[in-house]
């Protein structure tokens, strides 16, 4: 899944609306709506407020090389 799905999965999962997800996540509804639309390019902040409102995280790490 990507991020687009991982976000409008989760959101239906908790039944949460997009309105109620852009309020407290304390962002505007229309970058809800165009996340997961797929569409925008959300900074990193805005991805985290997201995921803490849905009760997840991001996780950074090294890539592995060979």
């Amino acid at each position: 899944m990507n991020l687009t799905e991982v976000i409008k999965s989760r959101r239906k999962t908790l039944d949460i609306s997009q309105q109620d997800l852009a309020e407290m996540a304390g962002i505007g509804l229309a970058t809800i709506k165009n996340i997961e639309r797929g569409k925008g390019n959300p900074s990193i902040g805005t991805v985290s407020k997201i995921m803490g409102v849905l009760g997840m995280e991001i996780e950074y790490k090294v890539r592995q090389t060979i």
